[in-house]
């Protein structure tokens, strides 16, 4: 078992205005939070992780294999693995929320 503080991790701003911290690692999936400052952009990509998520706070437009998603508090989401995809923060508020990845993403490309 795992148990994480969340205080207790590092928080790397993985590229400008995007902020993410590595929580707990289980054998099937891991957990992350975000936080994107105000016009900052998380840019397309893609991963053999599924990737589910909730909306913390904020507002944002996730797109997924070109087509455009409106979020905000409270929405929740599943992207398929290998999907391409990007989220964009283009409000004056903060946008966090939880994303959870399975297979885990236990060193995820951004620690480096």
């Amino acid at each position: 078992m795992e148990f994480v503080q969340h205080s207790a991790r590092e928080t790397v701003e993985a590229v400008e205005g995007v902020h993410l911290t590595q929580l707990a690692v289980g054998e099937a999936m891991s957990v992350q939070h975000f936080h994107i400052e105000p016009g900052a952009v998380v840019p397309e990509h893609s991963h053999h992780h599924e990737q589910t998520g909730y909306v913390m706070s904020g507002s944002g437009v996730f797109t997924i294999d070109g087509e455009e998603y409106p979020t905000g508090p409270g929405d929740s989401y599943a992207i398929d693995s290998d999907l391409p995809h990007s989220l964009e923060n283009p409000t004056e508020e903060p946008l966090s929320g939880i994303d959870v990845f399975s297979p885990p993403r236990a060193n995820p490309d951004w620690q480096d």
